[in-house]
């Protein structure tokens, strides 16, 4: 598969890797980034060998908020019949375990993007923000909904209907970054974390993925509900089997997904 803005990796085994890949406009998220992206977590979702992904962009910008250009001439019909509505539902639904890794800029729907994530290992260059009130508008993508859940309501309308950013440190303060790393091991340290995942069983991890996000949106006994349906579920792989065997036998378990 060939891709015009992203560029697609296998770094080591079990561990995919999409750079976001447009430098000259600081990886700005037009539709066929975002249809790109997709069709790549479409194949690394149908792939077998890949249990987690790596998202990041470049040095100086993870992405730093959507083509400002598209928006020339939209509607509001045509922003909600467009295809941005479908591509983000299609990330955000992407099964196995997501990990951003972001430096430098980190605006508007690309710290959307990087919410839609599990885990973001940070730079100590980076720049969360979301400043779509400077244009007049607010964020389409999550930013509303998602960001008072990461941050509590105050700090979400502080920075919503103000458009400041936040360092790298005050983002991990606040509990929206996992890790703050250099700029020169920022993504090292993404793959080290992907790498650790990728080693613990596949089926259990995507099981949690699933039952972790459902919190979010159901009250706290309909998720306890469905974490004990997803707790049953993986009790009948494979993976289940070796994993208390391995501990009995005081050896590694050695994971294959099933």
């Amino acid at each position: 598969m060939t891709y015009q803005d992203i560029v697609v990796e296998t770094p080591e085994p079990h561990v995919g890797l999409v750079r976001l890949n447009r430098p000259q406009v600081l990886n700005a998220l037009s539709v066929r980034l975002l249809d790109e992206l997709t069709r790549a977590l479409d194949a690394f979702e149908a792939d077998p060998d890949c249990r987690v992904v790596v998202l990041t962009g470049s040095d100086r910008a993870f992405a730093a908020g959507a083509d400002i250009q598209e928006f020339v001439g939209q509607s509001a019909v045509s922003m909600i019949a467009g295809h941005r509505p479908a591509a983000w539902d299609r990330i955000r639904r992407f099964p196995k375990p997501l990990v951003a890794a972001v430096s430098g800029y980190c605006l508007g729907g690309g710290w959307e993007l990087a919410m839609l994530c599990d885990l973001v290992v940070a730079s100590e260059t980076a720049r969360f923000g979301q400043p779509e009130i400077n244009l007049g508008i607010l964020p389409g993508a999550g930013g509303t909904q998602r960001l008072p859940r990461l941050v509590g309501k105050h700090r979400a309308m502080e920075l919503i209907l103000t458009g400041r950013p936040l360092t790298a440190q005050e983002a991990y303060a606040w509990g929206v970054v996992n890790r703050v790393a250099s700029a020169e091991t920022y993504l090292q340290e993404a793959l080290a974390l992907a790498r650790e995942i990728a080693q613990k069983a596949p089926v259990a991890a995507r099981l949690a993925k699933e039952a972790v996000l459902r919190s979010m949106d159901t009250p706290l006994d309909v998720g306890l509900d469905y974490e004990r349906k997803l707790s049953a579920l993986a009790f009948g792989t494979e993976d289940r089997e070796e994993g208390v065997r391995a501990f009995l036998e005081k050896r590694k378990p050695t994971f294959r997904g099933r």
